[in-house]
């Protein structure tokens, strides 16, 4: 019996973490769905790729706005609905740029997607929280960002070759129906798609898990708030190294464009691998602290040590793989962290507040760093990324002192 129990609990957690993980996925594809079509789009509507740039930016100032309201929504109505409308806003807004007549009527589209954009988070981790089996939930919050990666990759790949066959607003329109559909198959799943809440209702919350004083004083608790600055810190290190790499490794090394490409493809696969190994790493252990401060260290003492040193060019690619996969090793650690430092019931606001802290960090660092090659000052890039992971070590160990704290706190 107990055999079977466990096969059930499994095949359900598989489930869960299957349908989320795709919608996570779904999610990333959209948000990579514009730039392959700027050319073709730009001649059409007569605009600037600055112009087209600007959509893009005001996709992430949108969604990073209204993720936090987004988590308030997921605690108030619950995660499963607002994860359906997410999706049929991804959707919507996918037809409606194919639609789109005008500039305006393009960032209209954007700004519909963006709003579909901001649930995910705090809706995909209200339902993982209230649904997964915790022993399992580490492999669960790495799955999730494993399936978002994919879909990363994925839309360059599909949308493209969809625009050469029936042009640039098919493409678009063809693409939005996934949402649509996804929308529709999300929907059917209510009794599977548990949130935290219900599973409180439930009696299945979890034990020594904290009590939210206020449902917007939580946001401000000592531990959220540190979740929150590490984010914008993470951010700030990952967008300059995802997006500056190339020209940083250019400058500063004068080694060819192919081969620091290659670099950061290297940096790109070893983030993905770890993000895979640390959900087994985060299931296997209680200090999530020190794992995701080791993995901080790591890579920010190779950042240091490229700022220092002129490693051989064949070595590049070997060190930002570790770089990447130590980095990526930490999140499913970092993510069981905000889980303890989150009340019952307040997975939606928290999860969308310090996930919020991505895109303030990610739009802080693009100027910093460009300032930087335009002077000529591509070790500092390094040193740049190196300090900030640095004081998101900090960050971290914070939290995991405020977490053991309320471990302690029943017993006290």
């Amino acid at each position: 019996m107990a055999v079977a129990a466990a096969a059930g609990s499994l095949g359900r957690d598989a489930r869960v973490i299957g349908f989320i993980g795709v919608a996570h996925g779904i999610s990333h594809f959209y948000q990579l769905i514009l730039p392959p079509l700027f050319p073709a789009i730009k001649d059409e509507l007569s605009i600037s790729y600055t112009a087209l740039g600007f959509a893009v930016s005001l996709l992430y100032a949108v969604s990073g706005i209204c993720q936090t309201a987004a988590g308030f929504v997921v605690d108030r109505f619950g995660a499963h609905r607002v994860l359906v409308g997410g999706l049929a806003l991804c959707g919507v807004g996918a037809i409606l740029a194919g639609l789109a007549q005008s500039y305006p009527m393009l960032l209209l589209a954007v700004v519909i997607a963006a709003l579909g954009n901001s649930v995910f988070h705090p809706a995909d981790f209200a339902i993982l929280n209230g649904s997964v089996s915790a022993g399992r939930i580490g492999r669960a919050y790495s799955m999730h960002g494993f399936l978002g990666n994919l879909g990363w990759v994925a839309a360059p790949a599909t949308i493209f070759p969809l625009s050469l066959m029936i042009g640039w607003r098919g493409a678009l329109m063809t693409v939005g129906l996934i949402g649509i559909v996804a929308a529709i198959v999300i929907a059917t799943q209510y009794q599977v798609l548990r949130d935290d809440r219900s599973a409180a209702r439930a009696g299945h919350g979890g034990a020594g898990e904290p009590t939210a004083p206020t449902p917007i004083g939580v946001l401000f608790s000592t531990p959220v708030l540190l979740c929150f600055s590490y984010f914008v810190f993470l951010a700030m290190a990952l967008i300059g190294l995802q997006s500056f790499l190339v020209s940083t490794l250019e400058q500063l090394y004068a080694v060819p464009v192919e081969a620091a490409q290659i670099a950061l493809t290297a940096f790109l696969f070893g983030s993905s691998a770890g993000v895979l190994a640390g959900g087994f790493l985060a299931d296997w252990t209680t200090r999530h602290d020190a794992v995701a401060a080791i993995g901080l260290a790591i890579g920010s003492s190779i950042a240091l040590l490229l700022a220092l040193e002129t490693p051989p060019a064949a070595l590049l690619a070997v060190f930002l793989a570790v770089t990447g996969f130590a980095m990526g090793s930490t999140n499913p650690s970092r993510d069981m962290l905000i889980r303890a430092a989150t009340p019952k019931g307040s997975s939606g606001r928290v999860y969308g507040f310090v996930y919020s802290g991505l895109d303030l960090g990610s739009s802080l660092t693009p100027v910093a760093f460009g300032w930087l090659l335009d002077h000529g000052e591509p070790r500092l890039v390094f040193y740049a990324v190196a300090g900030v992971l640095a004081l998101a070590i900090l960050t971290v160990a914070g939290v995991g002192r405020q977490v053991q704290r309320l471990a302690v706190a029943p017993a006290e």
